[in-house]
C-alpha cells in the first residue's frame, strides 16, 4: 500500500477533530538547557509546546474539548511523538546499522542518556527504556507504550491516560480549561480551548511550512516541524490545520505532504546531520 494512501481527505466542516481519555502529568519543562532541539517560533516560553501537546491540540475540538470518538490513530501517534521527542533531546538513538546496513525497522532503540527531561510522560517512557534488556525496535516500543501488544509481560510498559495528562499540561500552560460535561449516562471531563492565539499560531506554523516557507528538501526542514507534519498525519489530525485554507492552497499543501510521505526513509536516514530515530518512527507508521 502506498504511504500516501488514506491521506486525509478534505472535510466540509472546519472543526472535525479526534479522541481518547486522559489523567495526570505536570507541566512539561521545555525550557531546560539540556533540550537538544530548542526552537523559538515567537511563542512565549509559557506556551511552548511539546510534539505530543501540539498533536493533541490539533485533534481537540475547540468548544467541546475532546477528540473525535472515531479517531483510533491518535493513541499510537502520540507514542510516536514521545519517541521522537526523546530522540531530539538526545536521550535515545538507534543502534549502529553495521556492515550489512540493517534497516530502520530492525535496528534497536538504544538509551543514550537517562538524564530526566522534566516532562513526566517522557521520563516515564525513559525509565521503561532503561529497564528493558535486550533493547527493542522503535515499532515495538510504539506498540508497548500504546498497550497494543499480545505479550502480557510487556503490558507494564503501557503509558496510561496520555491524552488526559497532556490536556492537563495544556491547562497548566493556559491553553485549555477544564469542564465537566454530561453525556447521557456518564459525566466526562473535557478541556475546551481558552487560548485561541496559541492554536492559531500552531495551525499557521504548519500551513506556512508547506506553503510560504516550503523548502522542497526534508533535510533542510526544521526537524520538529517535519516530525509534527508526519505525526499529525499518522494521528489523523493534520486535516484540522489545512481545512481553513482556500482550495488552491489546500491542494498544494496536500501535494507537498504526499511528497514527504513518499520519501525513501532509509535513504534520508543516512544523510548528514539527520536524526535516525525520526525516520525510524516515520517508517514504523508507513510500513
Amino acid at each position: 500500500m502506498n504511504r500516501s494512501d488514506g491521506l486525509i481527505q478534505r472535510r466540509n466542516i472546519l472543526r472535525e477533530n479526534n479522541s481518547e481519555g486522559v489523567p495526570n502529568s505536570p507541566q512539561s519543562d521545555d525550557n531546560r538547557p539540556d533540550r537538544d532541539e530548542e526552537v523559538d517560533d515567537g511563542d512565549s516560553k509559557e506556551t511552548r509546546l511539546t510534539l505530543m501537546e501540539e498533536v493533541l491540540l490539533l485533534g481537540l475540538k475547540d468548544k467541546e474539548g475532546y477528540t473525535s470518538f472515531w479517531n483510533d490513530c491518535i493513541s499510537s501517534g502520540l507514542r510516536g511523538c514521545i519517541l521522537i521527542e526523546l530522540g531530539l533531546r538526545g536521550r535515545v538513538e538507534l543502534e549502529r546499522a553495521g556492515m550489512r546496513r540493517k534497516g530502520l525497522l530492525t535496528r534497536k532503540l538504544i538509551l543514550k542518556s537517562d538524564t530526566p527531561t522534566g516532562d513526566v510522560l517522557l521520563d516515564e517512557a525513559l525509565r521503561h527504556l532503561k529497564e528493558t534488556d535486550p533493547p527493542e525496535t522503535v515499532q515495538s516500543w510504539i506498540e508497548y507504550l500504546s498497550g497494543e501488544t499480545w505479550n502480557p509481560l510487556k503490558l507494564r510498559y503501557q503509558l496510561k491516560n496520555v491524552r488526559e495528562r497532556l490536556a492537563k499540561n495544556l491547562v497548566e500552560k493556559g491553553v485549555l480549561t477544564t469542564e465537566k460535561q454530561n453525556f447521557l449516562l456518564f459525566d466526562m471531563t473535557t478541556h475546551p480551548l481558552t487560548d485561541n492565539v496559541t492554536k492559531s499560531k500552531l495551525v499557521k506554523k504548519i500551513q506556512d511550512a508547506v506553503l510560504s516557507k516550503w523548502v522542497n528538501d526534508a533535510q533542510r526542514m526544521d526537524k520538529r516541524m517535519l516530525a509534527l507534519i508526519f505525526l499529525a498525519h499518522a494521528s489523523d489530525v493534520l486535516e484540522n490545520a489545512f481545512a481553513p485554507l482556500n482550495d488552491d492552497d489546500y491542494e498544494l499543501a496536500m501535494k507537498r505532504v504526499r511528497e514527504l510521505l513518499d520519501l525513501d526513509f532509509e535513504q534520508e536516514s543516512v544523510k548528514p546531520n539527520t536524526t535516525e530515530v525520526l525516520w525510524a518512527v516515520f517508517a514504523a507508521f508507513t510500513k
